[in-house]
């Protein structure tokens, strides 16, 4: 029986120890918090979460049947990519952003990197009907669904009759990105008392606390928040961040702060991935700031880091990678259910 988060450490034998058991019976860690998405309105159910993989890997969603949310999401990218810099849709249509990395989202109350969307049941709207990635419409989505024997089936193990309807479908994909949890990593068994950081990894997180966790807020490293960061804007994309949302210039160029979780799987970096390697990164804060762009007044001065510091604080940020999370089968391809003669 799949529950919505299992903890596995060193190949599943060891569990953490301390969670937070909430009314809906779901466990996670303590120091996790309060969840942001609400569970009475679709409620928990392992059924869901099979019928949500199963749409979620499958390019029947796309126009031509070549493009599944997988494609720009991958288990073993921490459901990031990392093949190209921007996202990529049907008929190798490129898109603007990075396709960010898709986990913790009960815990999230906007997505995308402009914040477009403010609830999870919505979000998939966007890629689906978007031009540039799926370019499929939701009324022929469904009707494709209700064509291929599986889905039925499917669809009444999970909501307990035949009916697919828009909601259904929105609220399945949601239900098996909310099993998206990632809570394994090094880091995570340090703070439930089960690890200990090394010496450089203490160091480092003493230069994260000081110097970048005001915006990559602890324990899920994002404070779900929209800021500046000084990078100089590609003219070739003319993407002007949250302001294209709110229409308000004071947006100009802010995109949502992103997890530091599992940095060793979701390069390229930035929403535009122009960046391969953590050092890049680091060395933008330190050296590349564009202080004319209306940067976060957090930036405004600048961050300054020694080199042994940025050595320090990339060796905590690696005790942030969850290799059981990238790795765990429960997340994969469902080879049971999307057979070649189902697609």
């Amino acid at each position: 029986m799949r529950v919505l988060i299992i903890i596995s450490i060193l190949a599943g034998t060891l569990l953490l120890s301390s969670y937070y058991q909430d009314p809906n019976g779901l466990a996670f860690p303590d120091h996790f918090g309060d969840l942001q998405y609400d569970f009475s309105k679709n409620s928990y159910s392992d059924t869901k979460v099979e019928l949500g993989r199963a749409l979620f890997y499958d390019p029947i969603l796309s126009k031509d049947s070549t493009i599944s949310c997988a494609s720009c999401h991958s288990p073993f990218n921490a459901f990031a990519h990392t093949d190209h810099t921007l996202s990529h849709g049907i008929g190798d249509s490129i898109g603007t952003r990075n396709a960010p990395a898709l986990f913790n989202l009960a815990w999230k109350s906007s997505f995308m990197w402009d914040g477009a969307s403010n609830h999870l049941d919505m979000q998939a709207l966007s890629p689906i009907t978007h031009e540039d990635e799926m370019a499929e419409s939701i009324e022929h989505v469904l009707d494709k669904l209700a064509q291929k024997p599986i889905y039925p089936t499917l669809f009444e193990a999970a909501f307990g009759d035949t009916m697919i309807n828009t909601e259904r479908m929105l609220k399945a994909l949601s239900q098996f990105q909310l099993s998206l949890i990632s809570v394994g990593s090094k880091y995570d068994k340090v703070k439930s008392g089960i690890d200990t950081f090394s010496t450089q990894e203490s160091k480092g997180y003493s230069v994260f606390k000081e110097h970048c966790a005001s915006c990559h807020t602890e324990p899920l490293f994002t404070d779900d928040q929209f800021r500046n960061n000084g990078l100089n804007p590609d003219s070739t994309l003319s993407d002007i961040g949250r302001a294209a949302v709110t229409l308000s210039d004071a947006d100009r160029y802010k995109y949502k702060v992103p997890t530091l979780r599992n940095l060793s799987y979701t390069y390229p970096y930035m929403h535009d991935g122009r960046f391969r390697k953590l050092y890049d990164v680091i060395n933008h804060y330190t050296d590349s700031l564009d202080q004319a762009l209306g940067i976060d007044p957090l930036l405004q001065s600048g961050i300054i880091l020694s080199e042994h510091e940025k050595v320090d604080l990339v060796a905590f940020l690696l005790t942030l990678n969850d290799k059981d999370f990238v790795y765990n089968p429960d997340h994969r391809f469902p080879r049971e259910l999307l057979k070649p003669t189902n697609l």
